[in-house]
């Protein structure tokens, strides 16, 4: 595996140290996504996991003697950013990175890990073409759009039974991955949407989107993308009068929307993980992020804590830190983590995962659906 020295580039990357004093002795973990930029609420909930785990960990002791380091880079989940922070993460000698957050800068920056011998697993990136390059360094302890999208489909398909049905997304790796997996899917039942659109990611104004979806009778929109132009959307859809239920993966799923929208957020399909802070095995860990006065119910929390579960395992297991040894086991075994028991196919992706259909509340809460 080729590794190399690569200049160090300029950039404006909030970078804070967490967990033991800095010493030779320590094993240092980045933590690469959003801490600025609009979906910045996203990198809090897998900054909580991860911090979380590390703080546990080294309660107990450490791994093979040694203390967990976070160490926090901020992508702003840009594509350009989430490069410069790759480089960064590799000039500053981190050999371990649980990260990325948004697809399209966990892509541009697994090229780079890869190229380095950089061990990176990512909570919350879902698009399949990141580990469809064959490499042997990433990981990730999320399903998959191929995964989520079906799924959303088939309750579309059997549940949902629109009669005049819209997908929208917000023309972004994530986004349009997967409202083309939930189109794919629902043509294969004879339902054929009405409009397949893209939307602007800071676009505030959709009136003309709105118009045209009820000019088109839509009863059902499912949209693929982040939480800040849906919540505008659901908003203005509701002011205008349009009377169509709407559907969105995890990237919708944060109580902020709820901000946005208002009542308008009422009704509103979300395809989550599962909700792990209810296992009962997780109560005491619930607690101790609760007791902090973080919320423990955000969908990357567990992904993100099981991410260093997996890691330090495979460390405390192969008594070593060496990122090709570690890879090598991660894929050649199973882990007991807190999101259940976790195994690992050849291209580094879960062998299972499951997503739960959430009814989304006015008050930021949810309700499994029935």
């Amino acid at each position: 595996m080729k590794k190399f020295t690569r200049t160090l580039l300029s950039v404006g990357t909030a970078l804070c140290l967490y967990g033991a004093a800095a010493q030779a002795d320590t094993i240092k973990i980045g933590l690469a996504g959003p801490a600025t930029g609009p979906v910045a609420q996203y990198g809090d909930m897998q900054k909580i996991g991860v911090l979380a785990a590390i703080e546990q960990i080294n309660k107990a002791g450490g791994v093979n003697g040694m203390l967990l380091e976070g160490v926090i880079y901020d992508d702003a989940c840009d594509p350009k950013q989430a490069v410069a922070v790759a480089n960064k993460i590799v000039n500053d000698g981190i050999l371990h990175v649980v990260g990325h957050l948004c697809s399209s800068s966990t892509e541009p920056a697994s090229d780079i890990y890869e190229e380095e011998g950089v061990l990176m697993i990512t909570a919350a990136s879902t698009s399949p073409s990141i580990t469809e390059k064959g490499y042997q360094m990433i990981f990730r302890t999320i399903g998959l759009d191929s995964m989520q999208g079906p799924f959303a489909a088939q309750y579309i398909i059997n549940s949902v039974k629109p009669k005049n049905m819209a997908i929208i997304h917000d023309k972004q790796q994530y986004g349009e991955g997967l409202a083309t997996a939930v189109k794919n899917e629902v043509e294969k039942a004879g339902i054929k949407p009405v409009m397949f659109e893209g939307v602007t990611p800071g676009d505030k104004d959709f009136s003309a989107l709105i118009a045209k979806l009820k000019r088109n009778n839509v009863d059902f929109v499912y949209y693929g993308g982040y939480h800040p132009e849906l919540g505008l959307i659901l908003r203005q859809a509701n002011a205008k009068g349009l009377d169509a239920r709407f559907m969105g993966p995890e990237g919708v799923g944060n109580p902020d929307i709820s901000k946005i929208a208002g009542e308008a957020s009422e009704g509103l399909l979300v395809t989550l993980p599962q909700s792990f802070e209810k296992d009962p095995a997780n109560q005491a860990l619930v607690k101790a992020i609760t007791d902090k006065g973080e919320d423990p119910s955000g969908p990357f929390v567990f992904p993100a804590y099981s991410a260093i579960e997996v890691m330090t395992a495979a460390m405390t297991a192969t008594g070593t830190t060496d990122t090709e040894k570690l890879a090598d086991y991660i894929r050649a075994n199973t882990f007991k983590t807190t999101t259940g028991e976790l195994s690992f196919n050849e291209k580094g992706d879960l062998k299972e995962f499951s997503f739960v259909v959430y009814d989304w509340h006015a008050d930021g809460t949810k309700t499994p659906v029935q």
